[in-house]
């Protein structure tokens, strides 16, 4: 699908979509904050995969994921991407999210354990192929902003968990 011009360059663009990747996957957790137990249902329903494991985790809640799809969807409208571009953006997001989630589900790993990498370029590396096809993008902006998206995760996490945001400090 071709995108209306737009006027801004494509590092304004890249940043954007950086904003959007740090909006979807953290309004979910400002919205843990706010609405503490309220609304906090887990996507996977409780099911156990084959292995006797969860199949995502409790913390892959439909709050979370409609508040960073919504959330994301209204910055993007409001930066003249559209509401459906941002929502998809949000939703391909979190689903690389639960995807890590999956993984380490089976990988035996707990939902606060490190996985350095698989915790963050599934959720950053899914949206960007949207906007690469959706958007005046190029796979190596693209790119550059997973790596960005990556490496701020890792660097600022131990910020967040000591301001209280984060449960864990990675």
């Amino acid at each position: 699908m071709a995108f209306p011009e737009r006027r801004q360059t494509k590092v304004i663009l890249a940043l954007e979509l950086f904003v959007m990747l740090v909006l979807a996957n953290g309004a979910p957790v400002v919205a843990r904050k706010l609405f503490g137990a309220r609304w906090s249902a887990p996507v996977d329903g409780g099911r156990l995969w084959r292995d006797g494991q969860p199949l995502l985790g409790r913390s892959k809640t439909w709050r979370g994921l409609v508040s960073g799809t919504l959330v994301c969807g209204l910055f993007a409208l409001l930066v003249g991407l559209g509401f459906v571009f941002g929502c998809l953006f949000a939703a391909l997001g979190l689903a690389g999210d639960m995807l890590s989630s999956f993984i380490k589900r089976r990988r035996g790993l707990a939902s606060s354990a490190r996985a350095l990498g698989l915790d963050q370029i599934p959720e950053a590396l899914l949206p960007m192929v949207l906007a690469v096809f959706w958007l005046p993008l190029g796979v190596w902006k693209a790119l550059g902003v997973v790596v960005l998206f990556t490496l701020s995760n890792i660097l600022l996490s131990p910020l967040l968990y000591r301001l209280g945001i984060r449960r864990q400090p990675h």
